[in-house]
């Protein structure tokens, strides 16, 4: 047989089969690798079938599962620390919303939402929902409750509003929506698990854009879902039909970054405290909304269902002067830069209603309580006092 010529050398040496031999060693990589791969080959038809068939344990095409979603997912999920938790990753916070709550609803269908969400999800419930024949209801739920009707099928909520920062009962809102046969999405963004955990206060879903604490870097878009397997194996159906799956570079980023996520939900929490109690104080500041502090309606709903001083490095400020005000405080800050997402590690502030919340109107802003001058500020992991500093010479700039 003739010798194989150097293109068929180049493309079949250092292939899977090297990966086999690999996986005969002694050893194992201390950090997991990057799985750069979109499909995985098979020795013959019948260990195909195993899998299809089976349920053989094996991967098959990257947009079904891939190693390094898999082994963010095992970290994401042991985090909430309830029984039978799965994980799912996605390629943004949206698609994981969206994605779950077409996992359970079809036209005919009812949805019961808060009226203050972030504005990406208030914009799909509201306009892109009722075009697939599903009603969707936007309530008070701290101050009015459930009102469910025959065809009500999910409720949907955030463990900590945008940019309100209110903090509604999720155990007393779960049980009442479980009384009444309905499941409870909860967003946990702005908590993680690292405050608060959905699941073990009776939520049924988990929801995290993990592009913001925690990936906590600014380096990552991804999504995440967190339930009970059986919820977890009809969201995943989805997930693969619609292809809302984040690359394996993003996974693997995604598990660097939960590693340090307790850590840094602590050292966020703790600044943002002391950085709001600055401005709750300051004359050119009108409110400050945040459930730290004790002037807050969430108070002692957050303390009770948050771990131990901790509150979230997220908070929302309205300057004294509106619009105007507003936007020269923007202007004037040197080191906290004016970005329309959140959660990395430097402080950053944005402007809800020219960003996340632009698609409210007019009238859905003043019934949510939105202000038109309020600025939403993400604490990040400097020195506090380095913070109030800028904020300090920024705000005598008015």
């Amino acid at each position: 047989m003739n010798a194989k010529k150097l293109s068929t050398k180049l493309i079949h040496t250092g292939d899977g089969q090297f990966c086999k031999e690999l996986a005969k060693t002694a050893s194992v990589p201390e950090t997991f690798p990057v799985y750069l791969t979109s499909v995985f080959a098979f020795d013959d038809v019948p260990s195909l079938d195993a899998v299809y068939e089976h349920g053989a344990k094996s991967y098959i095409y990257s947009r079904m599962a891939n190693p390094n979603a898999d082994a963010a997912a095992q970290i994401l999920a042991i985090a909430e620390d309830v029984p039978d938790a799965k994980a799912l990753v996605f390629a943004s916070g949206m698609a994981a919303i969206t994605t779950s709550i077409l996992s359970f609803v079809q036209a005919g269908d009812h949805v019961i939402a808060s009226n203050v969400l972030y504005g990406g999800v208030y914009d799909y419930l509201a306009n892109e929902l009722p075009r697939f024949g599903v009603q969707v209801t936007f309530a008070d739920l701290i101050k009015e409750g459930v009102h469910v009707q025959p065809n009500t099928k999910l409720l949907y909520t955030e463990t900590i509003s945008n940019p309100l920062m209110e903090v509604p009962d999720i155990a007393a809102i779960s049980r009442e929506a479980h009384e009444r046969g309905l499941l409870t999405l909860v967003d946990n963004t702005f908590a993680t698990s690292a405050v608060a955990r959905p699941l073990a206060l009776g939520a049924d879903v988990a929801l995290y854009s993990a592009t913001k604490y925690l990936g906590g870097h600014s380096d990552i878009t991804c999504g995440a879902v967190v339930a009970r397997s059986t919820l977890t194996d009809k969201i995943r159906r989805f997930q693969s039909l619609y292809g809302a799956i984040p690359s394996p570079s993003d996974c693997w980023l995604l598990a660097r970054s939960l590693r340090t996520l307790d850590l840094r939900m602590k050292k966020h929490s703790k600044n943002a405290l002391v950085v709001a109690e600055f401005l709750e104080s300051h004359p050119k500041v009108e409110k400050v909304f945040y459930p730290g502090l004790a002037s807050s309606p969430s108070h002692e709903r957050a303390k009770r269902q948050f771990a131990a001083g901790r509150f979230g490095g997220m908070f929302s400020v309205n300057v004294r002067g509106g619009v105007k005000e507003a936007s020269a405080l923007i202007a004037a800050l040197d080191a906290i830069a004016f970005a329309p997402s959140l959660a990395g590690v430097a402080t950053t502030v944005s402007y809800p209603i020219k960003t996340s919340h632009r698609s409210y109107t007019k009238e859905a802003l003043e019934k949510a309580g939105i202000a038109q001058g309020q600025l939403r500020f993400s604490i990040g992991l400097e020195d506090a006092n380095d913070i109030i500093e800028d904020l300090s010479q920024a705000l005598g700039k008015l």
